[in-house]
């Protein structure tokens, strides 16, 4: 493991800031949302009041978009200058170089305050900014690790393909060298957030005669750059959360390569185990409806006494307890500074099991009310939430994938044949 990531683990280089013990750091912490963000009151959830949206994605206009980028770009900013923005990163590279029980501490606090939705910075920071602390030159470090971290920019993942969806391997996006300069071509697809990312982290073919794991290499590449095109993609849920990305003769510069030449395997890797990490834990935004929003449907539709919906509703939330335990155990794997494994897989998969059983629970319990809207409330808008499950099994691998990688990496079983 490099210094670098020792320092995000909360490692060696953790003592920079070692002067603040944890109750001193929590009283600093406390003071400043006292000062910037309101204290957020009980809200117990009343069925039929409020808004009944429980879609797994967000369906924002243009202007919504704008004006919640707006917001949490601000709100990023007051946070990182305050040193609360990038509490276990690097000094080197604008963090703080503190363990990981003060970022714990530093969230649990501000769960008690009403602040702006940073989710447009998941991505970025959940998945592409551990792989460029991890793989990149420093001066890209410099360049892009405090900026994500402020808030000043965002980062999308530029990896599926329309022929290499769940075989990335696969893909075929070409990346040729010109002298200090790569000449990126191709398409990207299913790109989370590309229309308002300023940077994107890609893997490219390289060398197109060596084994297809071989011949992949990592870029960070410019998404204001002359020759990137990012088209939205109309969903079946009505919004557009996804896009095409299209890429046409992009320059990269070489000092902007993640990785060794014909290493982009492994930088991949990188960036899937944190995505899956983040999926399996319910990030980014996404995650299992709560199970006491489950219970209060089947108790307004008069099925709370039926033994097989209760059943249902027993096997729902039975297996997101486990799945978060799970979860938890990998995240402490990983905070002493070992490399998300398996296991993550395992989360991922787990959850959009979870979402699978939560659709056959919605169907029991609502009937025709889940496809036909009759007006009444918490009924139709289940709807959103079927028709998002599907794309949730494919982000960050398919179902399919994941038993693959279980299977041979857990459980030991031969691989699954060639069909070549």
């Amino acid at each position: 493991m490099t210094d670098a990531a020792v320092a995000e683990q909360g490692g060696p280089e953790g003592a920079a800031d070692a002067e603040f013990s944890p109750e001193q750091f929590e009283l600093d912490a406390r003071a400043f949302l006292d000062t910037h963000a309101p204290k957020r009151t009980e809200e117990a959830f009343v069925w039929g009041e409020g808004s009944d949206n429980v879609s797994l994605f967000p369906e924002r206009t243009p202007e919504q978009q704008a004006a919640d980028l707006a917001d949490a770009r601000s709100w990023a900013q007051t946070v990182f200058d305050a040193g609360f923005g990038w509490i276990t990163g690097p000094p080197a590279y604008g963090g703080r170089g503190l363990p990981r029980d003060y970022q714990r501490i530093y969230h649990a606090a501000a769960a008690e305050y009403r602040t702006p939705s940073l989710a447009v910075y998941g991505i970025g920071l959940g998945m592409v900014a551990p792989t460029i602390l991890a793989h990149a030159t420093d001066q890209v470090k410099e360049a892009y690790l405090r900026t994500m971290h402020r808030g000043d920019i965002v980062a999308c993942q530029l990896f599926s393909e329309p022929s290499a969806g769940s075989d990335l391997a696969s893909l075929q996006t070409r990346a040729v060298r010109d002298g200090d300069e790569w000449v990126v071509t191709g398409q990207k697809v299913w790109t989370s957030g590309a229309q308002v990312s300023d940077i994107g982290e890609i893997i490219c073919r390289t060398d197109p005669d060596q084994p297809k794991h071989r011949g992949l290499t990592g870029f960070v590449v410019d998404m204001h750059a002359p020759g990137v095109e990012v088209r939205p993609l109309r969903q079946m849920t009505g919004g557009a959360s996804f896009n095409e990305v299209f890429f046409t003769d992009v320059r990269v510069p070489d000092s902007h390569r993640l990785g060794d030449v014909n290493g982009g395997w492994t930088v991949a890797l990188t960036t899937l185990m944190n995505e899956r990490a983040a999926i399996g834990g319910g990030g980014g935004g996404v995650g299992l409806p709560t199970s006491t929003r489950l219970v209060d449907l089947a108790r307004a539709m008069g099925r709370a006494d039926d033994p097989l919906i209760r059943q249902q509703l027993a096997t729902v939330i039975i297996n997101e307890r486990v799945a978060r335990y799970t979860n938890l155990r990998a995240m402490a794997t990983i905070a002493v500074g070992q490399l998300p494994g398996p296991e993550m897989s395992l989360a991922k998969l787990s959850l959009t099991a979870n979402m699978v059983r939560t659709n056959e629970l919605l169907s029991s319990v609502l009937g025709p009310a889940l496809v036909a809207d009759t007006g009444a409330w918490g009924t139709f808008a289940w709807t959103q939430f079927l028709l998002g499950v599907p794309g949730m099994r494919v982000a960050g691998g398919t179902d399919e994938v994941m038993r693959n990688i279980i299977g041979e990496r857990v459980l030991g079983l031969p691989k699954e044949p060639s069909p070549r």
